[in-house]
């Protein structure tokens, strides 16, 4: 095996890293990780690792956390102090004891093929904007009158009383 073959890229247990990475080779994550890792060859997790990422690789090898979907094209090991939160899919799962694992789990080489596939773009309509309904026209009152009390009111009541349609007139000698 050559140097170049061997070559690993290493996430200390010291780093925080928020974002999207991708190897061509060997990596192994001991620190913490949020976003994106792809790589075709290994992605290993370490005891002290904690990703909440989507993980693409070849292999994955989990000891440490994940809170996110892996999709392994090989094959995905949780080893006894693995927990994962997320889906799984891969050609291969072995899974030891002591190891956690909440979330979906599609294995052989249909689920990798099926979760490889692009999947098609959805419109989403976009909602008209609702115009205000029109409010109706007022209406002329017509027919008979009623006063306070709910009794029909003749024009020449409405005049004596002052409520109705005729307005009372000002009193005698009042300017």
């Amino acid at each position: 095996m050559s140097d170049h073959d061997a070559q690993i890229t290493v996430i200390g247990p010291d780093t925080s890293i928020k974002g999207e990475m991708s190897f061509e080779r060997t990596a192994r994550i001991l620190g913490h990780f949020e976003g994106r890792v792809t790589t075709p060859g290994e992605l290993q997790v370490g005891a002290s690792a904690h990703c909440k990422a989507a993980l693409e690789a070849g292999t994955v090898i989990v000891d440490g956390q994940i809170e996110g979907d892996v999709l392994a094209r090989e094959r995905v090991q949780l080893n006894g102090t693995a927990k994962v939160i997320g889906d799984i899919v891969a050609e291969r799962l072995i899974v030891s004891e002591g190891a956690s694992f909440s979330g979906h789990c599609r294995v052989g080489p249909e689920a990798v093929a099926a979760a490889a596939k692009p999947k098609p773009a959805v419109a989403i309509a976009q909602p008209k904007p609702l115009a205000p309904a029109p409010l109706p026209e007022p209406k002329a009152a017509t027919g008979p009158k009623f006063d306070w009390v709910g009794q029909p009111m003749t024009t020449d009541a409405a005049a004596k009383t002052g409520w109705g349609p005729v307005h009372r007139q000002p009193a005698e000698g009042a300017a």
